[in-house]
């Protein structure tokens, strides 16, 4: 459904009335011909507001001319390429990704603007949409480069997306740049004007100097692109080959181990041995703290520490997790978490529990410092459960991983619905309403806590197939290897364009 944009009709108004390439069609002329890393496609989905397809724009990660890159693409066929507020996040993450892995980045604009009518959600604060804008200066000031292209409609807060990129591309009578488009001059004014001599390809090429290259078509847009990245002077990884052994197992048995629920204990390395090159683990502490798992392995000849939940998190497994994750800190080893955390443990009832309670958060606040602190790229893989403080100790969201991953069974939520006491029954009215209310709640955290409530809401950068996850996790570890090759200019302030 994602894939199909706004529909079969909109894809026909789009390319054959308006002369204009599908933007799945634009990513093939502009990216090199292999596998690219699509960033949360299910974004957008069962909105409050109404599906909007992929957010209205796709994202993602690929090579052009040997050097990975950020895109963000506008996808016109999905109302008129209008901007909601989902569209905004999305816009915002694969921005936070790019500066986060310091990789180029490529806008594809086509977009009719801000949806009017959703304004005030995708407008005033900070991070709506005019925080688009001012990560394009900050990265600018990083020293990563952007490049735009108008490939349609570049209307109101979205023309400032190409203004402020430091190279731009306008195609001939299909972009246009304009705060203001024709219908509301004419309403302003009562002046009739085109959209090509209100703000066209020529215009803006020869008199205003908003665009630096003119295009006389959409793929000769996308061969300049080509070459304005060919002359940043951003190396391309080296050509490595390197030779890695295949898992001993098969990933497709990884779907039958996705785990569901907590009837069973499953352990962890099962996971694990389907994932590591050769199945080879050197892992670290083994017999102390045995609910969290740690060692270190490798993926498609990437080496990686991995911190993988084997159950409760407790004492002695929190303190493994923090020395561990320090020693991969010190080592500048990227670390690899797969997160199913437990349900929480029933409340303490004597002094002796409630003294082990504290110990164990004093330990799990030592792991959630080292994990925000560790100076290393961080990959998060939900596998089952991201419960409540154990989802921040393995590196959720809110502690800023550099990729987030669900697995299509994975549940995020504060609490676990299953796990729910519940009311004894009476004859008491109150207890029935109260036993109706917890029902309910119940049902609303079931809803809401499935991977695709989650990713139609930017909580993660997507779900993935279990039988996925080794390709996924390496093609990550290569994205994020390429800073290492980069020659960071000491100063620090932004392209000020003309």
């Amino acid at each position: 459904m994602v894939s199909k944009g706004g529909g079969e009709n909109s894809i026909l108004r789009h390319t054959q009335r308006n002369k204009k390439l599908f933007v799945r069609e634009r990513l093939k002329m502009l990216l090199d011909d292999e596998s690219f890393l699509e960033l949360s496609p299910l974004a957008g989905l069962n909105m409050p507001y109404g599906d909007v397809p992929a957010a209205g724009c796709l994202t993602g990660i690929g090579k052009i001319c040997g050097v990975w890159c950020v895109f963000m693409a506008n996808d016109a066929t999905v109302k008129g390429g209008t901007i909601y507020p989902i569209g905004v996040k999305k816009q915002l993450r694969a921005q936070e990704i790019a500066m986060q892995n310091r990789l180029l980045s490529v806008y594809l604009v086509d977009s009719g603007g801000a949806f009017l009518p959703l304004q005030s959600e995708l407008f005033p604060d900070k991070s709506d949409g005019g925080r688009v804008f001012y990560n394009e200066a900050i990265m600018s000031a990083m020293k990563i480069p952007q490049v735009a292209v108008v490939c349609g409609s570049c209307v109101a807060g979205g023309a400032y997306v190409p203004t402020m990129a430091e190279e731009t591309v306008i195609v001939d009578k299909i972009g246009t740049l304009f705060l203001a488009g024709p219908p509301l001059v004419k309403a302003a004014t009562g002046e009739n004007v085109s959209p090509e001599d209100l703000g066209g390809a020529r215009l803006h090429s020869k008199v205003s100097g908003c665009s630096d290259h003119f295009a006389p078509s959409e793929k000769e847009a996308y061969e300049c692109v080509r070459n304005i990245i060919s002359t940043l002077n951003y190396e391309p990884l080296p050509e490595e080959v390197m030779e890695y052994d295949d898992p001993l197992y098969s990933s497709d048995e990884l779907l039958g181990l996705a785990p569901q629920g907590y009837e069973y204990t499953l352990p962890v390395k099962l996971i694990v041995s389907r994932l590591m090159d050769g199945s080879r683990f050197q892992e670290f502490k083994a017999d102390y703290g045995t609910t969290l798992v740690t060692g270190f392995g490798h993926v498609e000849g990437h080496l990686v520490g991995i911190v993988a939940s084997n159950g409760e998190l407790s004492h002695d497994a929190s303190l493994k997790g923090s020395h561990f994750v320090q020693l991969c800190s010190q080592r500048s080893i990227p670390i690899l978490f797969f997160q199913n955390t437990a349900p929480h443990a029933a409340e303490p009832t004597s002094i002796l529990q409630a003294e082990a309670h504290t110990n164990r958060l004093k330990a799990q606040a030592s792991m959630m410092a080292a994990v925000a602190c560790a100076a290393v790229p961080k990959i998060t893989i939900v596998i089952g459960g991201c419960y409540g403080s154990e989802s921040y100790v393995m590196c959720g969201r809110s502690f800023s991983p550099n990729f987030l991953f669900l697995w299509p069974n994975a549940r995020v939520a504060l609490v676990d619905s299953r796990h729910f006491s519940t009311i004894p029954k009476a004859d008491d009215s109150d207890c029935k309403g109260d036993e109706l209310e917890l029902s309910h709640l119940k049902e609303k955290l079931e809803e809401e806590s499935s991977a695709f409530y989650s990713s139609a809401r930017l909580w993660d950068d997507g779900v993935i197939l279990p039988q996925n996850t080794r390709k996924v996790v390496a093609q990550c570890l290569e994205i994020i290897k390429q800073q290492k090759y980069q020659v960071i200019s000491p100063c620090q302030y932004p392209v000020i364009r003309m």
